[in-house]
């Protein structure tokens, strides 16, 4: 068990500073770095790597869908049957709070679960296994006609929902190269919200049967690509056998075996000091550096559940149609659908020019501004007066939100979570950090409806705007700026020490 009062990094794959030599021939000087050499030995072909990336966050994508289902499926579990509900008799208000509050309670547990079998069995397989539920839980769902048989959908789709969220960032963190990993690395949000724009424009113009079966399709054709084709992380095989990982390596590389030898060695003395150093989540709390990482960690994925988005995601077209807008609710909920894609897919490129705490704090701000605007509107409307003048401003607020949030609340705390912990604890602080992500989740989905009933949805909305000017001065009070730092000198500016760039 690690007892020390500071934890060090130590180098991994491209961190290390190059060995370079300085040749004076006739007063000519020749540079030569042996890093260079190596890594310009072959070309480098990222085909194969954007490749596999993007068949594993398929994954992500089916966790998409399941966000959105509930959007378009809970409505038409609202009307009679003889209108097409395949349940006898209408969702009940607390019937509707279970359905969409069961996914966070199985994602609570999911990441449990993928902690143990991640180190066990391997990332690839783990995400395998973990995808399996999907495709039992909207066979469910196809077929029920009782509303338990919803209720058991939703808790195996948050089942795998958690196992998704804590091993596909692991995967992809290991096979990336470092010059792409954080590209890579908004692949996972991007495919989620194409996942949620399929369940908004798909699923409000087909039976609830129809729908569930085209939702199958996905997991299906995940795990027979993602089996045949996509190999195992090459810091999971290395601890087995060298042989394998360095086959996958050059698969990933699209390089001679030859050329892959150095990162195969530093990945391969990273895995071993690691594995050295394991630590408990016990030890967190023994540096002061961890405890403050965990303090922010768990702080930036609350405050992320605190902005409202699960109930924006769940009951999106709810929400318009309370809203009384003139542009029809599932029209609505497509637009907030194209807009989310078109946002996460510009997170990458701005938090490369502005930085993460930067953005944090504009996606603070843009939230509470939207949400106060929305609480506003359903003030007036809920006071009887005549909305008909803006009731273009639901769409807008929530088109701000969205964008705002894809920006900054969406992606960044689990990125800057990864930042934050050295590689013998990330494992243990990401389980339960996301465990407690989750569990909020539960408590936000399952009783919204009936504080929004004791409140209103003015109320409602906001608190969650207060929850997000909370989360700008928490972003500017505790969150540093990470941009440009290495892990050492994130884990040194957590400690209050002084790091040697700073001297």
């Amino acid at each position: 068990m690690t007892t020390k009062e500071e934890y060090e990094y130590t180098p991994v794959a491209g961190t290390e500073e190059s060995e370079t030599t300085f040749n004076v021939t006739n007063g000519e000087v020749t540079i030569q770095s042996n890093k260079m050499t190596s890594e310009s030995a072959e070309p480098t072909n990222r085909k194969f790597l954007y490749v596999a990336a993007c068949v594993a966050n398929l994954a992500g994508f089916v966790c998409g869908t399941s966000f959105g289902w509930t959007s378009p499926e809970i409505p038409k579990m609202k009307i009679s049957h003889e209108a097409g509900n395949p349940l006898a008799l209408a969702l009940t208000k607390s019937e509707e709070s279970w359905i969409g509050s069961l996914l966070p309670v199985g994602a609570t547990l999911g990441p449990f679960i993928a902690g143990l079998t991640a180190d066990k069995i391997g990332r690839k397989n783990t995400l395998l296994a973990g995808t399996v539920p999907f495709i039992v839980a909207f066979a469910i769902a196809a077929y029920a006609t009782n509303p338990l048989l919803f209720f058991l959908m939703r808790f195996l789709c948050g089942l795998a929902v958690g196992v998704v969220f804590t091993v596909l960032p692991m995967y992809i963190g290991e096979i990336a190269e470092d010059e792409v990993r954080d590209s890579l690395g908004s692949f996972m949000q991007l495919f989620i919200v194409v996942g949620l724009l399929f369940s908004y424009a798909l699923g409000p113009y087909m039976s609830i049967m129809a729908f569930n079966i085209a939702c199958v399709v996905s997991p299906c054709v995940f795990l027979v690509v993602f089996y045949l084709f996509i190999p195992e992380s090459p810091y999971f095989l290395i601890r087995e056998n060298k042989d394998q990982a360095a086959q996958a390596l050059m698969k990933l590389r699209s390089k001679s075996e030859e050329a892959i030898q150095e990162e195969l060695e530093e990945i391969k003395a990273s895995v071993e000091e690691t594995l050295a150093n394991k630590a408990s989540f016990a030890d967190i709390f023994k540096s002061k550096g961890l405890t403050k990482a965990l303090t922010i960690s768990v702080g930036l994925v609350s405050l992320q559940q605190l902005s409202g988005i699960n109930i924006v995601l769940f009951y999106a077209q709810d929400i318009f149609t309370d809203a009384g807008s003139t542009i029809p609710a599932d029209i609505s909920t497509i637009i907030i659908g194209i807009v989310q894609v078109f946002a996460s897919g510009a997170t990458p490129i701005v938090v490369e020019k502005k930085g993460k705490r930067y953005l944090l704090l504009l996606s603070a701000v843009g939230m509470a501004v939207s949400q106060g605007a929305l609480a506003v509107f359903f003030h007036v409307k809920s006071g009887g007066s005549d909305v008909s003048a803006i009731s273009w401003l639901p769409v807008t607020c929530l088109v701000v939100y969205i964008i705002t949030y894809c920006l900054g609340f969406g992606p960044l705390p689990w990125a800057v979570m990864g930042e934050l912990f050295p590689g013998n604890i990330k494992s243990v602080a990401s389980t339960v950090t996301a465990a407690g992500c989750w569990f909020l989740g539960f408590i936000l989905t399952k009783y919204f409806s009936l504080v929004s009933d004791l409140i209103g949805q003015a109320g409602s909305f906001g608190i969650f705007a207060a929850c997000c000017v909370g989360a700008g001065v928490f972003v500017y009070k505790y969150l540093p700026d990470t941009s440009g730092k290495s892990l050492q000198e994130i884990q040194d500016m957590l400690s209050g020490k002084s790091s040697s760039s700073d001297a």
